[in-house]
Order: structure tokens, then sequence, then C-alpha cells
């Protein structure tokens, strides 16, 4: 993209060549997943599966929400590219993905509720 600049100088703007800001479609793409992490049960989902793979029905336990109900939030936290899952014989089983938005997500999560990672050293 050509250098284009801005009509108006100020001083200290560092965006004179407006050519290094993102297009809107980055901004869209984490405006999507800011929107999805907007219900509370969700978010509680996605950091549950951010320290363990489980499936619904277990998932659904610890959240106490129908499995119906898990199961609309992990299509969802699926699409988006933080959950995945994988099939052990008729069961579905899911987990955080391994990827730097999950990973973001998981710890701005924690600092934001002053939490940390449960401990798995107990049997």
């Amino acid at each position: 993209m050509a250098s284009m600049e801005l009509p108006h100088k100020h001083e200290g703007n560092p965006f004179r060549d407006i050519s290094h800001i993102p297009d809107a479609e980055q901004f869209r793409t984490a405006a999507d997943i800011l929107k999805l992490l907007g219900d509370a049960s969700r978010i509680r989902i996605f950091w549950i599966l951010c320290h363990c793979e489980t499936c619904v029905i277990n998932l659904s336990a610890m959240v106490e929400m129908s499995s119906p109900a898990v199961s609309h939030h992990l299509r969802q936290l699926k699409a988006a590219g933080l959950v995945t899952s994988r099939r052990e014989g008729k069961e579905m089983y899911y987990t955080a993905a391994k990827n730097p938005e999950a990973n973001l997500l998981h710890h701005t999560i924690e600092q934001m509720l002053r939490i940390s990672c449960p401990a798995t050293d107990h049997v």
C-alpha cells in the first residue's frame, strides 16, 4: 500500500502515515471474539476448558446448566477457534485451543477476576 498522509499535521501523532493502521476487518475479528465473551456462562465454560479436557455431561454438571445450553456455548466457542474437540467412541471431549488468542483470553480472564489456575497436583 502506498503511503497515505493525513491532511492535518499534529505533533506527536504516530499515525502521520495512515497506511500502517490495521484495516477494519482485523478489528472486526477482535470485536466478534469480544462479543462472544459477553456472556458470563460462556466465559466460565471457556475458563474451565483452559484447565481440563471434559465432555458436555461433566461440563454441564460443573456449571449447573443443561447439556443443550452447554453444547450451544461450545459450538460458538469452537466456531471462534477458542475451543477444540475430539471424539472418543460416542463421547466428544472439549478443551481450550492451543493458540495465542485462547492463551491471551485465558490470562486476561484470570487477571480481571484475580483468580489463578487450579492446582493440578491433587488426586
